[in-house]
């Protein structure tokens, strides 16, 4: 599916340009593509740290019981691959 594009001006210094054209080249695709790779990059690490947050918070309003932590620990060490 071909979505709608919005060209958007950016502006860049001498060298970022230089090194995201060094990347495009070798990766065989557009600078406008590199930096669409770079912003759902940002995006998307954006959107796991504010789940990370979320949850990280909800265990703070409601902590895990001992009993169950204590039991994935001994499920977990039963059936942990032997590396």
């Amino acid at each position: 599916m071909l979505m709608a594009r919005k060209q958007v001006l950016v502006q860049l210094d001498d060298d970022l340009v230089a090194r995201l054209d060094e990347v495009a080249e070798r990766r065989g695709v557009s600078r406008s593509e590199i930096l669409r790779r770079g912003a759902l990059a940002l995006l998307e690490a954006e959107e796991l740290r504010a789940a990370d947050e979320a949850l990280q918070e909800a265990y703070r309003r409601v902590p895990q019981d001992p009993a169950i932590v204590a039991a994935a620990a001994r499920l977990a060490a039963r059936t942990a691959p032997e590396w």
